[in-house]
C-alpha cells in the first residue's frame, strides 16, 4: 500500500513540476478536467457498476450524504454569519460537497479496487446533488448580483452533469439486472484506465502553496469546522450504522474528503472577486493535502 501511495505522490508531483517548468499551465487543466468528467470518469462508472452487485443498503449512502450536506449548510450559516458577504458565500460553498470523482477514486481504487469504487460512486451521487443544489444556491445568493434562484436552472445543472447521469443510469441498469454489451464494457474499460493518472496530474497541476495572510484566520476556522464536523459525524455513523465495514468506511472517509472542485467554477460563473477565487483555490489545495494524509493514515494504520 505504501508503494501505491508513492506512485500517487509521484504523479501528483509530476503534474506540479510540469506547471513549474511551464510545460503545462493551469488553463490547460480545463481541457484535462473536461476529458475526466465527460469521458474517463463515466467510463469508469460503467465498468464499476457492470462488474459488481449493488446491495440495497447502498441506496442509503447518497441519502445520508445529502442529509449531512443540508445539516452542514445550516450550521455553516451560523458559524460564518459574521464574515463579509462574498467571503461568507465562498466558505459556505466550500463547506458542502466533496471531491469524489477527481480525488477519491484514484486512491480508493488503489486501496479497495472496484468494490470500493462502487461504494464511493454511490457516495458521489449524494455529493452531486449537494454540489449542484445547495452549493449552487449559496454561490448565487452571495454573489454581487444576488440570488437568481431558478429550480429549472438547478435541474438543468443536474441533468447536464454527465457523471451524475452515468451514476443514475448505471445504478438502475445494475438494480434491474441489465448488462451492457461486452464490446461497450471492453472499450469503457480501456478508456477508464486513463482516469487515475489524468486525475492525479490535474490535481498536481492545480497545486498552489501561495495565499494571502488576511485569509489565515478564515482558513483555520473553515478547516476546523469542515474536518471537525466530518470527523465527529463520520465516527458516530461508523459505530452506530448496522451495515458492512466498507459502507461505514465510505461514510467515515467520505466526510473527510477535499472540497468539491465545482466551488471554483461557481465562483467564476457568478463573478466573485479575484481574492475570493484565489481563496477558494487555496482551500481546495489545502484540503487535498490534508485528505491525502488522512487516507494514507487510514490505509496503513487502521
Amino acid at each position: 500500500m505504501n508503494q501505491e501511495f508513492l506512485y500517487i505522490i509521484i504523479i501528483l508531483g509530476f503534474g506540479y513540476l510540469l506547471k513549474r517548468l511551464n510545460i503545462l499551465q493551469e488553463k490547460d487543466g480545463a481541457v484535462i478536467s473536461k476529458i475526466i468528467f465527460k469521458i474517463t470518469l463515466p467510463a469508469l462508472v460503467l465498468v464499476t457498476f457492470d462488474s459488481v452487485k449493488i446491495e440495497t443498503s447502498l441506496i442509503l449512502l447518497p441519502v445520508i450524504v445529502l442529509i449531512f450536506g443540508i445539516i452542514t449548510a445550516c450550521l455553516g450559516l451560523f458559524v460564518f454569519k459574521n464574515e463579509r458577504r462574498e467571503l461568507k458565500g465562498s466558505l459556505l460553498m466550500l463547506s458542502s460537497g466533496f471531491n469524489v470523482g477527481l480525488f477519491a477514486f484514484p486512491l480508493v481504487y488503489a486501496i479497495w479496487g472496484l468494490d470500493g469504487l462502487t461504494y464511493f460512486s454511490m457516495f458521489d451521487v449524494g455529493s452531486s446533488f449537494i454540489v449542484f443544489g445547495i452549493c449552487f444556491i449559496f454561490a448565487s445568493y452571495y454573489s454581487e448580483e444576488g440570488l437568481k434562484l431558478n429550480p429549472v436552472e438547478i435541474l438543468k445543472k443536474l441533468g447536464k452533469s454527465i457523471p451524475l447521469m452515468t451514476y443514475l443510469i448505471a445504478s438502475i441498469l445494475n438494480l434491474i439486472h441489465i448488462q451492457l454489451p461486452d464490446t461497450i464494457i471492453h472499450v469503457a474499460s480501456k478508456i477508464s484506465g486513463a482516469n487515475m493518472p489524468l486525475s492525479l496530474l490535474l490535481l498536481g497541476l492545480f497545486l498552489n502553496f501561495k495565499f494571502d495572510k488576511q485569509f489565515i484566520k478564515p482558513m483555520m476556522k473553515f478547516l476546523a469546522f469542515r474536518y471537525g464536523l466530518g470527523l465527529i459525524v463520520g465516527l458516530v455513523l461508523y459505530f452506530i450504522l448496522p451495515f458492512d465495514t466498507m459502507f461505514r468506511y465510505t461514510i467515515l472517509i467520505g466526510l473527510l474528503l477535499p472540497v468539491a472542485a465545482s466551488a471554483l467554477t461557481f465562483a467564476v460563473e457568478f463573478k466573485y472577486s479575484t481574492n475570493s477565487t484565489r481563496f477558494i483555490a487555496t482551500m481546495s489545495n489545502i484540503t487535498i493535502l490534508v485528505s491525502i494524509v488522512i487516507l494514507y493514515i487510514f490505509a496503513n494504520f487502521i
